[in-house]
């Protein structure tokens, strides 16, 4: 008799901790199931379908994207709809535990989705003769890393997070999973990714899986972001070196897959596209050169990005307006007359990504900007002279249609990890003793100016190819960032900001940025409910988080301790999970 997995994990199930819907009903189990390579296949295609599931991808770029100084919720959606009334909890610092945005159940699914591939898919081999060790080895990399991915997501957005490897297969299954301090979970995640990468895909297949995939370059991208988070919150110069050392491997690799076809790439030291074609090449062309993991919706796998289409653009062929907006800052230029260019973004007329972004800069009208980023199929500028406006119009692109994909990493983003690394190190160095120098090392200021040097080249380089030609001698950052530790610091920040807007970066670089510059690093290692008293966030990080609002501090003013940067643990997990599961302790539970 067929064993069906109809299950929805939660309330629905005695013994049950967490709201889960783990597979669709359709799948086997069992007798009916795991007999073939095509069944592991399928199963591991379902955990990145799933992982491309509108409600992962709604999280990632709420979770990533909206708290921090760069979206706005779009006020010309009705105050009475759902997504809107939780995403204005979350701007107002109002956060509810029932918020939609705070339900995490969808990344535990492609969780389970992980675990499941990797319980079942080692017996399929002694059943089906095709599967061989090396199919179930990097079918087995793919979901470790996945599964890290996921968790480090979690960990960034919640903090203290449940931590499982289990299967989660029938309804009878008892479900327990204990809740862990960031440390624990981190320790789990770089494990895997480590085991992950003996067996890794090779970055160097042909199509769209070589960025639709999990290969190595990803999984040493992963590693390379936990690194820099775990040193910047716990000031530890062992990883920040370890995020250099992951991203000088992302980096040679693409090098060495570098494909020279028109002669311009060669222009730059790395394998990055020019100008306006770069917008094209990521956004419009996708699965670019320089891409290393995108969540794929152009090919069969899922028909639409429903996230980015509900969330960028206008999402329904009734003409619904988007969610979220860019805020002021992005839509003028620094000393310039357009707009409030006070806390502008950008400072170059010709920097391709001021136009390129956001629809409608250089107005100086408009309070806040639609987004052009991946929601277009346009360039607004590709060098030569700059426009004096931004266009305005949408493109004739329908819902069903719409198969935008998301990136996770590419190559720039790996370059200015390297550089926020080497910055790090230098000032986490110069913080150990009073006179700025290390001690033992008689030569650490030369050592210093070295690694700056380098962050400062690297900055340069992200800068550069988004700059006219005619812009690459008199506009590039000087050598005197080289020479000041915290000026260096802010210059990466500023251009992970122009470079990544909008891909669900920005709120975690503001975090790191927040610990970073803590006295003494925060309790990672003990959960937010058993400490009593909390970190005090930094003052400039608040101030660049409220800078988006007309009186941005009523909102950081709620957000002075360490807690507040978290969203709290689901309404109906606590509930049912008392007492492996405990609040975030500045969020009350209404029974």
């Amino acid at each position: 008799m067929k064993k069906y997995l109809s299950i929805i994990l939660g309330a629905l199930l005695m013994g049950s901790c967490m709201d889960m819907e783990l597979l669709p009903n359709d799948k086997t189990v069992d007798e009916d199931f795991w007999q073939s390579k095509s069944d592991v296949a399928l199963m591991v295609n379902g955990a990145y379908k799933q992982f491309a599931s509108s409600n992962v991808q709604q999280r990632l770029i709420v979770w990533g994207g909206f708290r921090s100084d760069e979206l706005l919720l779009n006020t010309g959606v009705p105050a009475t709809d759902g997504t809107y009334i939780a995403l204005n909890q979350i701007q107002e610092v109002n956060i509810e535990t029932t918020n939609i945005f705070s339900d995490w159940s969808s990344l535990y699914t492609v969780i389970n989705y992980c675990n499941i591939v990797m319980s079942k898919a080692a017996a399929v081999m002694d059943i089906d003769p095709s599967y061989t060790e090396g199919d179930y080895l990097t079918d087995r990399s793919q979901m470790l890393a996945l599964r890290a991915l996921c968790y480090y997501y979690l960990v960034r957005t919640f903090r203290d997070v449940p931590y499982t490897t289990t299967a989660y297969m029938t309804s009878s299954q008892p479900m327990v999973i204990n809740q862990l301090p960031p440390t624990e979970v981190l320790e789990y995640c770089i494990a895997d990714l480590q085991e992950a990468e003996k067996n890794a895909l090779s970055s160097q297949m042909s199509g769209w899986k070589r960025v639709g995939w999990i290969t190595k370059d990803a999984i040493q991208s992963i590693l390379a972001d936990i690194y820099l988070w775990r040193g910047s919150v716990l000031h530890n110069d062992a990883d920040y070196q370890a995020c250099i050392d992951y991203c000088d491997k992302v980096i040679a690799s693409k090098k060495s897959q570098q494909e020279v076809t028109d002669g311009t790439v060669l222009k730059l030291d790395y394998p990055l596209t020019l100008g306006g074609r770069a917008f094209s090449d990521l956004y419009v062309t996708q699965n670019s050169e320089e891409s290393i993991f995108e969540v794929q919706y152009n090919t069969n796998t899922v028909s639409s990005n429903e996230a980015i289409a509900k969330m960028y653009y206008e999402y329904k062929k009734d003409g619904k307006s988007p969610y979220l907006q860019a805020s002021l800052n992005f839509g003028s230029i620094k000393n310039s007359s357009a707009g409030n260019a006070t806390d502008a973004i950008y400072i170059n007329q010709y920097d391709a990504r001021y136009w390129n972004n956001c629809i409608g800069v250089g107005s100086g009208t408009a309070t806040s900007f639609d987004i052009y980023k991946y929601t277009n199929t346009g360039i607004n500028y590709n060098g030569g002279t700059p426009p004096t406006k931004g266009n305005t119009n949408r493109p004739n692109r329908t819902f069903d249609l719409y198969n935008q994909n998301f990136i996770i990493y590419r190559l720039a983003d790996i370059m200015l990890m390297k550089a926020e690394a080497l910055v790090a190190k230098v000032n986490n160095q110069s913080a150990t003793t009073s006179d700025g120098t290390t001690e033992g090392d008689n030569n650490v200021s030369v050592t210093n100016t070295e690694a700056l040097t380098e962050a400062l080249e690297l900055v340069n380089q992200v800068y550069k190819r988004s700059l006219d030609e005619t812009q690459w001698s008199a506009s590039l950052y000087n050598s005197s960032y080289a020479q000041d530790g915290a000026k260096m610091e802010g210059l990466v920040l500023q251009e992970r900001l122009r470079e990544l807007c909008f891909e669900g970066k920005r709120w975690y670089d503001l975090l790191r940025y927040n610990y970073r510059h803590q006295d003494t690093p925060c309790n990672y290692a003990t959960m937010l409910v058993d400490q009593g008293s909390y970190m005090k966030n930094y003052q400039d990080f608040l101030d660049i988080v409220g800078r988006k609002y007309d009186n941005g501090s009523a909102r950081t003013n709620k957000m002075k301790e360490e807690p507040r940067l978290y969203l709290p643990v689901p309404h109906s997990d606590i509930l049912t999970c008392k007492p492996w599961l405990r609040q975030n302790p500045m969020y009350t539970d209404e029974n």
